[in-house]
């Protein structure tokens, strides 16, 4: 176990990984997965999402079988396939991480041997690869772009500036006129900018920027965690983020603590919708001191 200090913080990287991502294999221990509601929405197109516990699971669908996006967790693949099944006849084709955290990732060795195609990003496979077995890690990786065309349907998939983690893509589905953003995005809590993962403030807002760019008053878009939301919401989600930082890089550059800082509340007006701050916080100070 380390100590990390920054700007009168001291936090072992074990408080460090709760704080930024709590979502940990010891937190799903005690989970009741019988009682976890499995449901399927349709976003426009051939696009469909899929909520149970974890991240949302992009689905397109169509004759030529489905592109899922994400997976949740193990013990739910069963009934994440069956309820799949009841909208599609069709093969689950092909599996697109968005990034590394279990809660999207947690069912690929279950797919993986179903014999699902598996991709994400380069830094997606190479930070699994310490964590899972061969069968469950992307067998394509990319570093720039990559396009399966099914049903009638171009999902594009890419990478963004290291944001959430370093291994982040977005997913465009053309045809449908959908982008799933993975945790980059998010409706339910402020973002987790999870920098033990290559996470980073500045590619959040980067890649916000580039959703902002692609998106059309028309596109749907599905967050990592929440409701499927519009370009509007997600200008709202970056502008925030934005309007936070430069609080906090002033307090910063006045010489306040992460303590003072915290205290002076920069999130004051958001904290209702977005809930507790802290380890949004935390990140934001850590990395603006850093570049004092």
């Amino acid at each position: 176990m380390q100590l990390i200090m920054f700007r009168g913080v001291v936090i072992t990287t074990v408080a460090a990984t709760a704080l930024l991502y709590p979502t940990s294999g010891v937190a799903q221990q005690n989970v009741d997965w019988d009682a976890v509601e499995i449901s399927i929405h349709h976003v426009a197109g051939n696009v469909h999402y899929l909520q149970g516990r974890g991240g949302n699971i992009g689905l397109s669908i169509g004759e030529d079988g489905v592109v899922m996006i994400d997976d949740q967790f193990a013990p739910l693949t069963d009934r994440i396939v069956s309820a799949i099944a009841e909208v599609s006849n069709g093969d689950i084709r092909f599996l697109i991480n968005t990034h590394v955290h279990p809660d999207h990732t947690g069912g690929n060795e279950n797919l993986g041997n179903m014999g699902v195609v598996i991709l994400a990003h380069d830094r997606v496979r190479v930070r699994l690869a310490s964590q899972l077995p061969e069968v469950a890690l992307p067998v394509l990786t990319y570093s720039d772009t990559v396009t399966i065309h099914l049903n009638s349907e171009q999902v594009h998939a890419f990478p963004v500036p290291p944001a959430h983690t370093d291994g982040d893509s977005f997913i465009q589905f053309r045809g449908s006129n959908v982008l799933h953003l993975g945790d980059v995005f998010r409706t339910v809590a402020f973002p987790v900018i999870d920098t033990n993962n290559g996470g980073t403030l500045k590619g959040t807002i980067d890649a916000l920027g580039i959703a902002i760019g692609l998106a059309g008053p028309e596109t749907k878009i599905i967050p990592g965690h929440g409701v499927v939301s519009s370009r509007e919401d997600v200008m709202e989600f970056r502008d925030m983020i934005l309007v936070v930082a430069d609080r906090v890089r002033t307090l910063i550059s006045e010489g306040k603590t992460y303590e003072e800082t915290a205290a002076a509340n920069p999130t004051a007006e958001y904290n209702d919708q977005w809930g507790d701050p802290t380890r949004f916080l935390t990140a934001v100070y850590q990395e603006l001191s850093e570049d004092q």
